[in-house]
């Protein structure tokens, strides 16, 4: 794991320690902080420890893909501790009978989106500042195909396709996948051959 960046996170006052794995561009999560604040529970770790092992018994992949790894406990030392990444700490939600369990997965979710739009935003950046953009064919879908890419690769699976499925974010849908390729057509014919014309 490379170039990890501790963080807080925190879930109805409570803390969720979280960690950045560099290498596989997601956030891993305490899953005794995440037990905590589902369960309410003064001891998680206990209860963490009892289902963790009911669930080896069943031999269940949620715990046998789970990692861990040396964070700051409350005592100021660095322990380690199972960490998740946000599909597998979704499993583990349905795991626990919890009031909690439906606004965490939508906190969850948010998390998850705006790690998504930072590292977007990143590599937008990068793609300027180190002159990568003068290296793509500008005014043509294949252009635009590899500009998407670069941005979201790794970060969608769909990344530098023609999309064809509709999505939406935030309230807003993005141009209907129905008529995605007639549009793109369109865009081979503007008649702008630079990016300085194009955002003009």
């Amino acid at each position: 794991m490379n170039e990890n960046k501790d963080a807080v996170r925190i879930f109805h006052d409570k803390e969720i320690r979280a960690v950045w794995d560099d290498n596989g561009q997601r956030w891993l999560y305490s899953i005794v902080d995440v037990v905590g604040v589902l369960t309410e529970s003064e001891d998680p770790a206990t209860y963490w420890r009892v289902l963790k092992k009911r669930l080896k018994d069943e031999e269940n992949e949620t715990v046998t893909n789970c990692n861990a790894l040396k964070m700051k406990a409350p005592d100021g030392k660095m322990r380690l501790t199972d960490v998740a990444d946000t599909e597998q700490i979704l499993q583990i939600v349905q795991l626990i009978p919890s009031r909690r369990a439906a606004p965490f997965k939508q906190w969850i979710a948010r998390n998850k989106q705006n790690m998504f739009d930072e590292q977007s935003k990143q590599k937008a950046k990068q793609l300027f500042e180190t002159g990568a953009i003068d290296e793509i064919e500008t005014g043509t879908v294949n252009g635009l195909i590899h500009i998407h890419k670069y941005i979201f690769r790794g970060l969608y699976a769909f990344a530098g396709q023609i999309r064809e499925h509709n999505i939406s974010k935030g309230g807003f849908k993005f141009a209907n996948a129905l008529y995605l390729h007639e549009t793109l057509k369109t865009i081979e014919k503007m008649p702008e051959s630079t990016f300085e014309e194009i955002v003009a």
